[in-house]
């Protein structure tokens, strides 16, 4: 089995998808369901494949499935969802067989998701930003005019 497939069976996965869901459940805007999630990551893969990066497919599928684990402690606790995703994210790797350098990477890219990393290159990091982002389809979206993203952060078109 790979070890994606045992994240999305670990009980605090399933926890905070449930807790994300019910605290999202009058959200008109994206939300950041198991769709979500899988839109990232099939995005991130292809994004990997096409720029022949190293990434494996669990660590690719790692971090776009826990990138978001920690929506629950930003709209209860105001806490930015990277920090306590990436602290989960590192409990939940763990057990389910993750190398240490392979938490490590994913921790870092999910810290970076949001504001894009600093380096430079074709990163793990820089490969989640970029997936996460391109993943919204705001083209489509009903509640695109009261969406407070910058017009520039919009997804207009169609990526990959």
């Amino acid at each position: 089995m790979e070890l994606y497939h045992k994240i999305v069976e670990h009980e605090l996965f399933q926890e905070y998808i449930e807790r994300i869901k019910e605290l999202e459940k009058d959200r008109i805007y994206c939300r950041h369901n198991v769709e979500h999630l899988l839109d990232v990551a099939r995005i991130a893969y292809i994004m990997n494949l096409e720029q022949g990066n190293p990434y494996s497919k669990n660590v690719i599928y790692g971090a776009a499935l826990l990138h978001d684990i920690g929506k629950p402690e930003q709209y209860e606790e105001k806490i930015p969802h990277e920090i306590t995703g990436a602290e989960k994210a590192g409990i939940v790797l763990k057990d389910c067989g993750y190398g240490e350098e392979e938490i490590d990477e994913i921790k870092k890219a999910i810290l970076a998701h949001r504001r894009g990393p600093k380096e430079a290159g074709k990163s793990l990091s820089k490969i989640l930003y970029e997936a996460d982002k391109s993943s919204r389809m705001c083209l489509f979206c009903q509640a695109k005019d009261s969406c407070n993203w910058e017009e520039e952060r919009k997804n207009k078109y169609i990526f990959i």
